[in-house]
């Protein structure tokens, strides 16, 4: 996978594209924390949960249906002062699309089982045929030489 930071340096790229100005910090905030959100599935290893299950690394949290219910969320419950429902729509699919990024740069990555990104209606896992991105080490790892050598090339 593209390492934590780059999830979040590209969901900020596609923030830039976001119609309205000015933008709240809030607004900042949560497009990095929707973007690197997939990945809090690391956190079911420590509960047996194995990396191709359904709930495993870059099962349902990386799926388009998981997205969806984020960009919901979050513009819904996060947003309650936005005047406009129209706003609140385009909010919506603004971290939807924040969200599902984080899975479409792991599908472009060289290692994994791939990206269930049609979880919970099927397990399919996929990748791009063009996989450029070198996988990132994960957990502590990522602090290895290994680590820092992969970010040193999404920095290239």
């Amino acid at each position: 996978m593209p390492t934590i930071l780059t999830h979040a340096v590209c969901a900020s790229a596609i923030g830039y594209l976001y119609p309205e100005r000015p933008l709240p910090l809030r607004f900042w905030v949560l497009t990095a924390v929707c973007s690197m959100l997939p990945d809090a599935d690391v956190i079911g290893f420590a509960f047996g949960i194995r990396y191709g299950d359904l709930l495993g690394h870059r099962g349902f949290s990386h799926s388009l249906i998981f997205a969806c219910i984020v960009g919901i969320a979050v513009a819904g419950l996060l947003f309650r002062d936005v005047p406009l429902r129209l706003r609140k729509s385009a909010l919506a699919l603004y971290f939807s699309i924040v969200t599902a990024s984080h899975a479409l740069l792991d599908a472009l990555t060289d290692g994994g089982l791939g990206v269930a990104l049609l979880a919970p209606f099927s397990g399919k896992r996929y990748f791009f045929w063009w996989r450029p991105v070198e996988v990132s080490p994960i957990g502590v790892d990522f602090f290895s030489s290994r680590g820092l050598t992969v970010l040193a090339s999404e920095v290239e």
